[in-house]
């Protein structure tokens, strides 16, 4: 993958779906967002799980691996987000050795002037 200045997925996202959980499930501690950095990492958060995210890039997609917290239990994983016509992105995110869901998340915009 190539360096992250060229990379269009670069910033934070609203998880707004998923295919295993519902709304209430995903913003069950706080809103659920993931954040792109340049820098290689980011973060994730949904549910009662939050994690940190090694990137890869290309410029419509990120691959990762993640590591963090669900319940107080550790977790980890891999997956990718891949951008889409609608400007939203699609993430494919694993558990190791577990489930395997299917986000979707659009640009957060900010509620302050």
């Amino acid at each position: 993958m190539s360096a992250a200045s060229n990379c269009r997925l670069i910033g934070r996202w609203r998880i707004v779906e998923a295919d295993l959980w519902d709304r209430d499930f995903l913003d069950l501690v706080e809103p659920a967002t993931i954040t792109i950095g340049a820098n290689g990492h980011g973060e994730i958060a949904f549910g009662a799980m939050q994690a940190t995210l090694d990137l890869g890039y290309s410029t419509s997609m990120v691959s990762f691996t993640w590591a963090g917290f669900d319940e107080m239990d550790e977790v980890s994983g891999d997956g990718h987000a891949e951008l889409l016509d609608d400007d939203a992105i699609e993430i494919t995110f694993a558990y190791h050795n577990g489930d395997e869901a299917v986000l979707k998340a659009k640009p957060e915009t900010s509620s302050t002037a």
